[in-house]
């Protein structure tokens, strides 16, 4: 195995024992969609940003969280 192949075996070992550990947050899932969706809820309304709630929605849903 090759240097680079080993180190990346071992890099993804890391990040699964760190994802076993410490669950991925709802508060900090997605944070870019989020960051969106709130300026626009803030500056436009809720009614006006259906789009972007609908984006942050189905990005948390990517991540496995339920809403």
């Amino acid at each position: 195995m090759s240097a680079l192949s080993a180190a990346s075996v071992e890099s993804a070992a890391v990040t699964e024992s760190t994802q076993q550990k410490k669950p991925l947050k709802p508060c900090c899932a997605c944070p870019e969609t989020k960051k969106v969706r709130d300026a626009c809820i803030i500056e436009k309304g809720e009614e006006n940003c259906r789009d972007l709630i609908e984006a942050h929605k189905d990005c948390m849903r990517a991540l496995g969280f339920k809403v």
